[in-house]
């Protein structure tokens, strides 16, 4: 059984034999451990304040931030000057043109297959 787990089962046998006092006791300590990580929580706070993080990090974010608005906008800039010039729907149409020549060029292979199928297969081509 792993220590974690021993640990565990103890507490909890243990909390079920406790006496009042003893109760009382480890509430009282529980209590101190809240106030002591408290104070080191607010004097991280502080110290992160003061070393000037998160204004950095604030910083960066708003860099970041403006660049991607800026990339945006030039992506969309540079879109609509394309559709505005054709060349999209060139594109398109040429990819579409490029599609049916090759479905035709596949058929016209079917289909000469089909009317001259190899009569001797192990024969080199």
């Amino acid at each position: 059984m792993s220590t974690d787990m021993t640990n565990s089962n103890a507490r909890t046998t243990s909390l079920k034999e406790m006496t009042p006092e003893q109760t009382a006791e480890a509430i009282k300590n529980i209590a101190k451990r809240i106030r002591e990580e408290s104070t080191k929580m607010r004097e991280t706070v502080k110290l992160i304040r003061q070393s000037g993080a998160i204004e950095e990090l604030t910083e960066a974010v708003r860099e970041a931030t403006m660049a991607a608005r800026d990339s945006a906008k030039e992506i969309n800039e540079v879109a609509n000057d394309l559709k505005q010039k054709g060349v999209i729907r060139e594109t398109i149409s040429a990819a579409e043109e490029t599609g049916a020549a090759a479905r035709d060029t596949a058929q016209t292979v079917r289909d000469t297959v089909r009317r001259n199928p190899a009569k001797d297969k192990t024969a080199p081509a």
